[in-house]
């Protein structure tokens, strides 16, 4: 299955303001973040490579595509700061608001797995969302981060 087409016109190099919370209710931490966006696999995954900086350079990579079915969004998520050594393997589907919206869940000893969201929601042609959550076992949902990209 194809991207649909308003994720295939996000190639191209992108600047934004990263906010990161790292408490619910906290203030947010901003910095300047970096994308680059192509497809990959004759046009069935989307490839976001981002870098952003906390303390020191952070870089992540997300490759999200439609699995065959059209319904099931399908990603790959690795980050230096937020993921560790963690590859982690998402599922989902596309919002309402025409986002692709993933989730997986990540180990939080000594407690239970929580969840992690990635959001990524086009909006035009010069700009888009990259929005994460976290997701505490009892499933309150917290913005983590939120970063909109505005095209270079």
């Amino acid at each position: 299955m194809s991207l649909p087409s308003t994720f295939s016109s996000l190639t191209g190099a992108w600047k934004g303001t990263k906010q990161l919370w790292l408490m619910p209710g906290a203030p947010a931490k901003t910095s300047t973040a970096m994308a680059t966006v192509s497809v990959a696999a004759s046009g069935k995954f989307l490839h976001v490579g981002y870098t952003w900086q906390e303390e020191t350079l952070q870089q992540g990579i997300l490759i999200m595509g439609v699995e065959g079915d059209n319904k099931t969004v399908a990603a790959t998520w690795i980050d230096s700061w937020h993921n560790g050594d963690r590859i982690m393997n998402c599922k989902g589907g596309l919002t309402a608001a025409g986002a692709f919206s993933v989730r997986a869940n990540y180990p939080a000893p000594p407690g239970p797995d929580w969840g992690w969201r990635i959001e990524v929601e086009p909006v035009d042609a010069a700009r888009w969302w990259l929005r994460m959550f976290n997701i505490t076992p009892q499933g309150e949902e917290a913005k983590a981060v939120e970063i909109e990209f505005k095209r270079t």
